[in-house]
């Protein structure tokens, strides 16, 4: 990447975006974050914390730059609300491509309650078209890359392998075959996932409208703590999330084991989910700010997954590593009990990047952050209490119903 490239990264201070903002400065780019620690509040809110100790911003910054030698602006504000200070901001800093993840990205968390609802649609919502439209306003040409969500495709894909963003369908005009291309048809399984159709949609407009150039990066379930910049110093560590809300899976899993609680396996375990580990994220964001879509192409959309388990699967690996117990609860969420999941990740691939795939190497290294930290979980908090429907039945404590294994 081209040495002192100007980059906003949006969110700059949460889980992918942290790593990422350090990876983007390291490879030359003046970085800027803009984030309004949300997360962080979030936190307060649910009463626990990151597995891994994280510093203050300022502090974080500063290490990075007594490390490196390089600065990385920061920048506090609400990208849903403040609207004139990001707009001034672009025209302040007149980046060569915005990086946005700065939306509230746990689906278990936007399906909390109806304040969670509707804090998620707004958010999400107003931030993304907040961008967009501050891109258009200033006049410059700007790469937004998005951080979105394989599940904007759902996970009941009746055997179809999921194309990178655009579907080939046959249509009958006056009796003759076409062929045409269509967006991929959504199918969100939450609110959270919805805010991400939503967000395709606000792309499509203002790619057609204005010529914003636009890449959307269908991520799927992240993995893994760390990259090579954080951790050069215990104050970059990166955020590790265990809980019943933003723990993604397969780190939910070494936690329990590291605690002694049984590994949660939501419903029979069925669920087919794609995984991306947190350093193949940070270089997929790299290798699409480098090869942005020309002036007048449709929005680029990438699968921004490495492979596909199911989750029952990944029980069963993180117990035959660490001897932990399975264990088999009611599902919270409202969704298939098996699906089948096939991805086309063509695209990253032909840019060069060479994926970092599921080992026991690298499951051993989460094991041993795992273990390192256990004493900051809190254990009242590792059950999933968000629940989808109101008819799915409750415990006695108000969690989604468990303890009696639901298959033999």
């Amino acid at each position: 990447m081209a040495s002192q490239e100007r980059v906003i990264v949006l969110g700059g201070d949460g889980f992918c975006g942290w790593p990422t903002s350090l990876r983007l400065s390291h490879e030359g780019c003046d970085v800027t974050i803009v984030d309004n620690l949300s997360r962080r509040k979030i936190d307060v809110e649910l009463g626990c914390q990151s597995l891994t100790p994280i510093q203050p911003i300022e502090r974080r910054l500063q290490s990075w730059q007594q490390l490196t030698g390089r600065k990385i602006d920061y920048r506090n504000l609400n990208i849903a609300e403040d609207y004139q200070e990001l707009a001034q901001l672009i025209q302040e800093v007149r980046p060569k491509a915005i990086v946005h993840f700065a939306e509230q990205r746990a689906a278990p968390y936007s399906m909390k309650s109806p304040r969670h609802k509707r804090y998620t649609v707004d958010n999400n919502t107003n931030g993304t078209h907040n961008v967009l439209c501050a891109i258009v306003e200033s006049g410059l040409d700007i790469h937004l890359v998005h951080l979105g969500t394989m599940g904007v495709y759902g996970y009941g894909t009746a055997g179809l392998s999921i194309p990178e963003g655009y579907l080939t369908v046959k249509v009958d005009v006056n009796g003759a075959e076409h062929e045409i291309e269509i967006p991929y048809p959504p199918h969100p399984g939450s609110i959270y996932h919805m805010t991400k159709t939503l967000d395709a949609l606000l792309f499509y407009y203002y790619n057609k409208n204005d010529d914003v150039r636009v890449t959307d990066l269908h991520q799927g379930v992240v993995w893994g703590t760390n990259t090579e910049e954080t951790l050069l110093h215990p104050d970059l560590i990166n955020r590790f999330d265990w809980e019943g809300d933003y723990g993604t899976v397969l780190n939910r899993f070494l936690v329990q084991a590291a605690v002694g609680h049984p590994l949660t396996v939501h419903g029979s375990g069925g669920q087919t989910r794609a995984f991306i580990h947190i350093r193949d994220t940070v270089r997929c964001i790299s290798l699409a700010i480098q090869h942005p879509p020309a002036h007048k192409e449709r929005v680029k959309i990438f699968n921004q997954a490495t492979e596909t388990h199911r989750v029952r699967n990944l029980a069963d690996l993180v117990s035959r590593l660490t001897g932990a117990e399975v264990r088999y609860y009611v599902n919270p969420r409202n969704e298939a009990w098996e699906n089948e999941l096939v991805i086309h990740n063509e695209q990253f691939l032909e840019l060069g990047l060479q994926p970092i795939t599921l080992s026991d190497g690298l499951l051993q290294e989460v094991i041993e952050v795992a273990a390192r930290y256990r004493d900051r979980v809190d254990v009242t908090k590792i059950i999933a209490d968000s629940r989808w429907r109101a008819d799915i039945p409750l415990d006695r404590e108000g969690k989604a119903a468990q303890g009696e294994p639901v298959i033999a």
